[in-house]
């Protein structure tokens, strides 16, 4: 069962959950599958899909026999970069020693003591955005502030200017965007989608990084311009990885706590701390997680789950099934806000653990603290749901606030 075509066979929604009804809920295929078929091959996607926690965890911390590198799938540079542009290796895509170097030189500036500095920061970009819509009334909780303050925050970050949150925006969804459908048409279109956003934005930042040699300054672009540890690709890689990953986990974050708690009618609850927020978020994160499937490359042949996995084919862990594995989770389909112990692989797990994890969730911890705090009440209209086409969210989510 070799993998005859590109990666993006696998990016394709698998049949069971394409409509907008299972996309916005795929929890019962994730019950029928973990119960049935907990390591199953998709014969039309070419993929491996994994959906309990045991298997999931397994593949996830063992590098070394499922590759983040999806070179090894037999994909080539013109598959992942486009015909004549460059495979940009990241932190995301590469195994150890490549991994570890390209980690390595930033990793300190995300751990939880480095980011506790920036708290006062984050607390004037979000007052920021919530003065914006205090006089409102309604709003898209969406468009009017879980896409812009990740993108505010990730942009300052990286000493490049917010006001083309736009155009930021644009490149990331083109980059993570699925076909419309398993046509060759529709694939197409997505592809030269991706390869105009990817050129675009290393023609943007070799710019900034060329600016940045000099060493002025204490941004991430700074930071990567003067170091000896990447070269000029990695750099460019290191600055797009940033951006894409900088905002959209932590959109989606937010977008879906808000979700989760107007469905379960806690938003007062939060508000006032009779539910404590910092629990609530962890909650959200597995009921709801803003990255429901990850994708390793086996490098060797392995057998998972009962069943033989060869070199070189895709395995695809779905990570929104493993957090709701009755084998770990006490009722797994209901939320409760202050579970705990609350074990979710929202982040991934092992080498390749979300470097951005104590980031998403300071953001989303102050964010809702002073967007509740600046309300009196914050209805969200959960009545005309869509989902993104990509990762787990929503298009829109219509609030009134008073």
């Amino acid at each position: 069962m070799q993998p005859s075509s590109s990666v993006d066979s696998a990016r394709q929604h698998p049949a069971a959950i394409r409509s907008r009804d299972a996309r916005l809920a795929p929890f019962e295929w994730y019950a029928e599958m973990r119960s049935e078929a907990p390591v199953h091959y998709d014969e039309r996607r070419e993929t491996w899909d994994v959906f309990r926690y045991e298997d999931v965890d397994r593949v996830l911390r063992d590098h070394e026999t499922f590759s983040a590198d999806r070179s090894s799938s037999g994909v080539d540079s013109s598959d992942e970069a486009g015909e004549g542009m460059p495979v940009l290796k990241t932190m995301i895509s590469t195994d150890p020693p490549e991994h570890d170097r390209l980690r390595g030189f930033v990793n300190d500036r995300f751990q939880p003591g480095a980011l506790r500095e920036y708290r006062p920061r984050l607390a004037e970009l979000t007052d920021e955005l919530v003065d914006g819509l205090e006089d409102a009334g309604r709003f898209d909780f969406v468009e009017e502030f879980a896409i812009p303050l990740p993108v505010t925050v990730i942009a300052e970050l990286l000493g490049i200017p917010a006001e083309r949150r736009d155009q930021f925006k644009e490149w990331s969804d083109a980059l993570i965007a699925r076909p419309e459908s398993p046509s060759e048409e529709a694939v197409q279109r997505m592809q030269a989608r991706r390869e105009t956003a990817q050129r675009e934005m290393g023609q943007y930042f070799a710019k900034l990084l060329e600016e940045r040699e000099s060493g002025e300054g204490n941004d991430l672009v700074t930071l990567a311009a003067t170091t000896d540890e990447l070269r000029l690709q990695e750099k460019i890689g290191f600055c797009m990885i940033l951006l894409l990953a900088g905002n959209i986990t932590t959109t989606n974050l937010l977008t879906n706590a808000v979700w989760c708690f107007e469905e379960q009618g806690i938003m007062e609850a939060v508000r006032s701390g009779d539910i404590d927020r910092k629990k609530a978020i962890e909650e959200v994160l597995r009921y709801r997680s803003p990255i429901q499937e990850i994708q390793r490359v086996a490098s060797e042949n392995v057998e998972l789950g009962g069943q033989q996995i060869e070199a070189g084919e895709v395995v695809n862990v779905w990570v929104g099934a493993a957090n709701r594995d009755p084998e770990i989770f006490d009722e797994p389909e209901t939320f409760r806000p202050e579970r705990s112990p609350n074990q979710h692989l929202a982040f991934g797990k092992g080498i390749h653990y979300c470097l951005g994890a104590p980031l998403a969730r300071l953001e989303a911890d102050i964010a809702l603290d002073r967007l509740l705090a600046r309300f009196d009440r914050l209805d969200a209209d959960l009545s005309e749901l869509q989902p993104i086409s990509s990762h787990y969210g929503l298009q829109f989510l219509p609030c009134r606030v008073n």
